[in-house]
């Protein structure tokens, strides 16, 4: 190859003109039991988290991982161009702020209340919440959700699990809330959605390859031990929100 040609690839390959990578599992489905049902989307894997990943996300949620300092790899990586596999620019809201300079805390730089000789107030603890989207934050990017919006979803966690009877499940989670931006993913028939600042998609296939999914917008978040990894709680008892699951 000569060194012009070479040139030019990695040109088109920077502007998004070279083809993306194959995914390992490409899925279509329509959204249901949210205020814009119907909605047509695509789910695209690139490749399975590696169990050091899962790890990581479990410890994370565990509370058993070291927290995730500030100038970590944090992409803002929710709303990706399609085709787009590499981490995105930073999220200036995934940067920890630095500890305020002492005499600088609190009203009028005086330490203010809960804060003595100027020492900067305690910081809040972390909970399984915060722990895992600051772990999300920095993970890499293993796929994408479309939906009828302008842009997709970065998905930081993808794992397959295959049943005894030849059934899959397949659990992926995204660095943003699904619908973050607008009342697309709004769940309907529930006073009392859950304000997880990501989402567990939980996908439940036949041999097939068709079948339906839920998502966090409602159902909790757990750790299924005998799978190793994030899935959400009491998974028959939430409402089907990917309907006409079917492996491209």
């Amino acid at each position: 190859m000569t060194r012009a040609r070479h040139l030019v690839i990695l040109a088109a390959a920077a502007a998004g003109l070279m083809p993306a990578q194959s995914p390992v599992l490409s899925l279509t489905a329509t959204t249901d039991h949210v205020s814009g049902a119907n909605d047509s989307i695509r789910i695209d894997v690139l490749r399975w988290s590696t169990d050091a990943e899962r790890d990581q996300m479990l410890g994370a949620w565990n509370l058993t991982a070291p927290p995730v300092l500030a100038g970590g790899r944090g992409g803002r990586g929710g709303r990706a161009g399609r085709g787009a596999a590499a981490d995105p620019a930073p999220d200036p809201a995934a940067v920890v702020d630095p500890v305020p300079a002492a005499g600088r805390a609190g009203r009028g730089g005086r330490g203010g209340r809960g804060a003595r000789g100027g020492e900067p107030s305690e910081a809040p603890r972390p909970t399984p919440e915060s722990s895992l989207k600051a772990a999300l934050s920095i993970a890499p990017i293993v796929g994408h959700l479309w939906s009828s919006e302008v842009a997709g979803y970065s998905l930081r966690s993808a794992s397959k699990i295959a049943e005894p009877d030849g059934s899959e499940r397949i659990l992926l989670i995204t660095d943003r809330r699904l619908g973050a931006w607008n009342d697309l993913w709004k769940p309907v028939g529930t006073d009392s959605p859950n304000n997880y600042e990501f989402s567990v998609v939980e996908l439940h296939l036949n041999s097939k390859g068709e079948g339906e999914g839920k998502v966090s917008l409602v159902g909790k978040v757990t750790v299924d031990g005998a799978a190793k990894t994030i899935a959400l709680e009491n998974y028959d008892a939430l409402a089907v929100v990917l309907k006409n699951v079917r492996r491209k």
